[in-house]
């Protein structure tokens, strides 16, 4: 039966041994052993909970690692993937690629290089395999140290080029070696055969030089004895008609002439042998004389010219005067071919940069169409190209301005209207010279003088009003010469200008003298020069050749003289004067095998008054020059022809100055005669022992000034 309840004692089950073990410690009936049970129990307790615990974490662990190992094993997957990638992409290239460790040994070679190896790459690992070298290419090392250079390889029967990078690498242990390499066989056969055809297009081109030159000489000769004979017969008392034909022949000789020089200058261009000389020269003398050569030419066809040089400009200047006179020469004769009304206005001016100067050909002519205006600066192009065209030319005139131009670091340009005009602009730096003396003339200061000037032409009025301007005097222009008539007596004026052609209405009017002009100044072409008599009776105080210098009106306006001539005219005829007066001729050698050229130069400078001797080869030349001087009478000059058969000219010069040396006695005087005006003839010759270049033709004056420096004692080799 159960207890009662009061008395009821709970009794622990086997789990709860311990707790109630502890409860009857108060009691006296505590049983030892029935705790020591509960202890052990509850201890197992705790730790199944903990190993539960603890293999919960441990599969979490383990759940992470196996996923972190999958992510690694992807990984190297795709690295081994995109290896494989690159390692096909490297092979699909065809770069011969091999890897070498310290001791040159192969550590990776690609298919390329087992293909020039003729070897697998199994037998290439670990192997000191070198390929077989036919040529090394120099050897260069970037900055970054990679070393760079071609190698021909021997590959079986045939050969290859490779180009080599060699860079260092990281590798597994060390430091690799890694050499790519690009087969370049094709490029390098293709430079081969580039610097083949080059090697022939120079050959070819130096051949094209010495035929042009060969041709130059081959027709500059006779056409020399041509326009020589010519020039002599015009000496002579001919016949209107005799005249005309005359006249005709040589015109004809001079316009062959210029196609020649223009072909010439074009090949030199061509062969990139144009070269500059870079010269302090005058720069308004340059341009005065270039429009004052070009002044014939303009005066036939009844059109004007004349030039403008602005004072702001430095009197001397840096450059090429030879080459930019061709420029003007050029681009000035062009406008007088295409002008029949009007003329030809040169203008020269400060440019927008630094020492930039603006050199401005102006015309009156037919113009230029606007499709034309692209392709005139063209080599062989002209504005008109058909078989029916007007005017004659090569078209190389215009292309060789722009190449000298261009060369000389300037621009050229052209603006043009049809049966309007044409303006042709250069624009090239020229530096001015340091401290360079202002040897032409100093600007006058006019002091606001009154200037009329009656002339009909109204391009060189402009630009002589411009000028007078510019120093200060008011200028009134009359275009004719009633108007200037009634306006003379108005008014006090301090200078007169009148252009002949009105000379003869002004006189009419009432006498220049009455007037009480002090400076009465008549504008004349050079063919008016027999009228200067009737002028200085007629009252006229002086005179302007057309056209006009800037010196010669600052002379003539400032001067106090009566009726003389321009400065530079006083210059040359006083020299001229001194030399007749103590001239005895000079004793000239010639040597020259043309018979017709020997004549022309034997008939030349005998009208000059010298003493020619002819010799017909350089061996000749050189035994008269010895007997001349073994019998006291030397030469005073020699005029050496280039090409004669035998000796040349220049071994006869080499000879004559080698027996100066050796006896100690005076240089003589000698000038080569050549048709050839390339710069390595002229260096040539004076590195022959010559002092200087005549070219033929013979322009006279030219040689009349080298024989009168001769005589005073004035030579200069550069300017012959």
């Amino acid at each position: 039966m159960a207890p009662p309840a009061g008395n009821r004692r709970l009794q622990p089950g086997p789990a709860g041994t311990g707790f109630s073990g502890r409860m009857h410690l108060q009691t006296a009936t505590y049983e030892l052993t029935s705790y020591a049970i509960g202890g052990a129990l509850l201890v197992a307790v705790c730790a199944v909970i903990a190993f539960a615990l603890l293999r919960r974490a441990s599969a979490a662990a383990m759940r992470a690692l196996e996923a972190r190992i999958e992510e690694l094993s992807d990984h190297n997957w795709e690295l081994r993937e995109a290896e494989e990638r690159a390692r096909g992409l490297l092979e699909a290239q065809g770069d011969v690629i091999v890897r070498r460790n310290s001791s040159g040994r192969i550590t990776y070679a690609s298919a390329a290089f087992c293909a020039l190896a003729d070897k697998t790459s199994a037998a290439l690992i670990g192997s000191t395999q070198q390929l077989p070298v036919l040529e090394q290419g120099p050897v260069m090392v970037q900055p970054d140290g990679t070393r760079v250079h071609d190698q021909k390889i021997a590959c079986g029967s045939a050969a290859r080029w490779i180009a080599w990078r060699e860079v260092a690498v990281r590798g597994d242990m060390a430091t690799e070696i890694q050499s790519v390499g690009r087969d370049v066989t094709s490029r390098v056969e293709a430079e081969r055969v580039l610097g083949l055809a080059r090697d022939q297009a120079e050959t070819a081109n130096r051949a094209k030089s010495r035929f042009l030159a060969m041709v130059s000489h081959e027709i500059r000769t006779p056409l020399n004895g041509m326009l020589g004979m010519a020039d002599l017969l015009l000496d002579t008392p001919l016949t209107p008609e005799q005249l005309t034909y005359t006249k005709a022949a040589k015109t004809s000789g001079e316009t062959l002439l210029s196609l020649i020089e223009e072909i010439l200058d074009f090949s030199k261009i061509e062969a990139g042998k144009l070269d500059l000389e870079a010269r302090p020269f005058t720069l308004t003398t340059m341009v005065e004389e270039a429009i004052e050569l070009m002044a014939p030419r303009a005066q036939t066809k009844e059109i004007e010219i004349a030039s403008f040089v602005d004072e702001r400009l430095a009197t001397q200047v840096v450059g090429d005067a030879a080459r930019l006179r061709q420029v003007l020469l050029n681009l000035v004769g062009n406008a007088i071919k295409f002008t029949d009304k009007g003329g030809v206005t040169v203008v020269v001016e400060p440019g927008d940069n630094g020492n930039e100067i603006r050199f401005e050909v102006r015309d009156t002519g037919i113009g230029v169409k606007n499709e034309d205006l692209a392709r005139i600066f063209l080599d062989f192009e002209q504005a008109d190209g058909s078989s029916t065209r007007k005017f004659a030319g090569t078209g190389l005139g215009l292309a060789i301005s722009r190449r000298i131009v261009e060369r000389m670091d300037g621009r050229i340009s052209v603006t043009s209207e049809e049966n309007v005009g044409s303006a042709f602009v250069v624009t090239i730096p020229l530096p001015p010279v340091p401290d360079a003396q202002n040897d032409i003339f100093t600007a006058p200061d006019l002091g606001k003088a009154a200037v009329m000037i009656v002339a009909a032409a109204e391009i060189e009025t402009s630009l002589l009003a411009r000028r007078l301007g510019r120093w200060g005097a008011k200028t009134c222009t009359a275009i004719d010469e009633r108007i200037a008539a009634a306006l003379l007596p108005e008014r006090q004026w301090d200078a007169l200008l009148i252009d002949y052609p009105m000379v003869s209405s002004i006189i009419a009017s009432g006498g220049l003298t009455k007037l009480g002009i002090p400076k009465r100044i008549a504008l004349i072409r050079p063919t008016e020069r027999h009228e200067l008599p009737v002028l200085k009776a007629a009252g006229f105080t002086g005179y302007l050749v057309k056209p006009v210098r800037a010196a010669s009106l600052a002379a003539r306006l400032t001067d106090d003289d009566a009726f003389e001539h321009s400065p530079a005219e006083i210059a040359a005829e006083t020299a001229g004067a001194s030399t007749s007066a103590n001239f005895k001729g000079l004793s000239i050698l010639v040597a020259e095998d043309n018979e017709i050229n020997a004549l022309l130069t034997r008939a030349l400078l005998t009208r000059l008054g010298h003493r020619p001797t002819i010799a017909s080869n350089g061996e000749a030349a050189v035994e008269s020059w010895l007997a001349a001087r073994a019998a006291g009478a030397s030469y005073d000059l020699v005029l050496m022809d280039v090409q004669m058969p035998g000796m040349d000219g220049l071994e006869a010069a080499r000879c004559i100055r080698a027996a100066e040396a050796q006896a100690g006695s005076k240089r003589t005087h000698m000038l080569a005669l050549t048709a050839n005006v390339q710069a390595e003839d002229h260096e040539a010759a004076l590195a022959a022992g010559l002092d200087g270049l005549l070219v033929k033709p013979l322009d006279r004056e030219r040689l009349r000034a080298a024989l009168n420096a001769t005589s005073a004692g004035t030579f200069n080799p550069l300017a012959a």
